[in-house]
């Protein structure tokens, strides 16, 4: 019977963690609120409210800003919203071409950011950089603020030493990130706490908690960056498998591009991320004589509609839509989440034309997806990393209510 007592104790510790999460995600997603209206969000009585608010006001996360005045009867509600100030995260963002660096507030803002663009080099001279850059954003903070970090996100692609021959990169160097735990290395020289996931569980996770997951729990991100990114979103939380790549749409087997400036596939099928990405349209860009260096470069070629972006356009989609058809096929989410790394109009294109091709073709008795811009476009990446330690320290997850329901079932089979 101990055991059982002690079982209840904890079990009554995570659900108040969840319960304090949940009624910060409402905040999040409305704003500011009375306690009476939190109340009738999250479910919860009024009494558990109140003590919850005051644990919340102590740990210095939300602040009181106001009071209601209309449309109200008898004395003024007492307003409540998140204390940007209550938390604070930091993100790097690891690609095969960018290096970057920020600083994230607990209301979404970033304070500070640290960019390079440039190959990404040896992991030892990378670890330097990233912590002299995360030396240089924490300056956007105060000693005493710097007490409410949260700790240290890391947005990658895994297998960065994979794919470079379709990436048109063939730089050894890469193959040594495939032999070391960046993640790990950073914590070890920070002594901070790291969250690492994959860019775009990464940026799906931005989504859910500071985006689109204001209005959906379920959706498909798809990220079109230097490769193809993509996350999945279900029930309010995101899916990872057992290897971290679920959602990895850029490897699905598509059939080869018939753009003049593609690589002949190794193999029968090629894959979404050499028809897919930025550097396919870099590519074909360069191979109709234009001049691509950068995305600044991009964005100019996109702004002055020139051709070879649109014929990029039709082959990108006619590869990526009957693969988001087959992810939704999967997956059965109602929303697809459309962002990208560059813009001068790129977004709205692919979104119209991928939503254009997924009505079209959609089976009988199946919908075509509700198609969303995303909230941060070239922010993405920096927003997705700094969110993963804020996501994992705040969100009320699934997995947290579901070890409270374990809790109960052992401590009815111990009774």
């Amino acid at each position: 019977m101990a055991t059982a007592q002690i079982g209840r104790g904890r079990n009554s510790v995570r659900l108040r963690r969840y319960n304090e999460r949940l009624l910060l995600q409402v905040l999040r997603r409305s704003g500011e609120a009375s306690k009476a209206d939190l109340a009738r969000r999250t479910h919860l009585t009024s009494t558990a409210i109140g003590s919850i608010i005051q644990s919340l006001e102590a740990s210095e996360l939300i602040v009181y800003t106001g009071r209601r005045t209309e449309g109200q009867r008898g004395q003024p509600a007492t307003l409540i919203d998140l204390n940007p100030k209550g938390a604070f995260g930091i993100g790097v963002r690891l690609d095969r071409d960018t290096i970057e660096t920020a600083l994230l507030d607990f209301g979404g803002q970033i304070l500070a950011r640290r960019v390079h663009d440039r190959i990404l080099p040896s992991p030892d001279e990378t670890l330097k950089l990233v912590q002299a850059d995360i030396e240089e954003v924490l300056k956007a903070i105060t000693p005493e603020e710097r007490e409410r970090l949260t700790g240290i996100g890391v947005a990658q692609p895994f297998n960065l030493g994979a794919w470079l021959r379709e990436l048109n990169l063939p730089n050894e160097d890469f193959r040594a990130w495939d032999e070391v735990d960046f993640a790990f290395e950073l914590g070890e020289a920070t002594g901070l706490p790291v969250f690492s996931e994959n860019d775009g569980n990464a940026a799906a996770i931005a989504e859910l908690f500071y985006g689109c997951g204001r209005e959906f729990d379920d959706f498909l991100y798809l990220f079109m960056g230097p490769v193809i990114g993509c996350g999945v979103a279900l029930n309010g939380d995101c899916l990872r498998g057992v290897t971290g790549n679920a959602g990895d749409i850029a490897v699905m087997p598509v059939p080869p591009s018939r753009l003049a400036s593609a690589q002949a596939p190794a193999h029968k099928w090629d894959m979404l991320l050499s028809r897919a990405s930025l550097n396919a349209l870099g590519r074909h860009l360069r191979h109709m004589g234009a001049d691509v260096t950068s995305h600044a470069d991009l964005e100019r070629h996109i702004r002055a509609h020139h051709p070879a972006v649109e014929e990029w356009v039709e082959d990108c989609i006619d590869a990526l839509a009957p693969a988001v058809r087959s992810a939704l096929c999967m997956l059965d989410v109602p929303v697809v989440v459309f962002d990208a790394d560059v813009d001068g109009g790129l977004i709205d294109l692919l979104q119209r034309r991928l939503a254009k091709a997924l009505a079209d073709n959609a089976p009988e008795a199946r919908e075509a997806p509700e198609l969303v811009r995303g909230s941060f476009g070239s922010d993405a990446g920096a927003v997705g990393a700094a969110s993963l330690p804020m996501f994992f320290s705040f969100s009320p997850r699934a997995e947290i209510l579901g070890s409270v329901t374990r809790s109960i079932e052992d401590m009815r089979d111990a009774d």
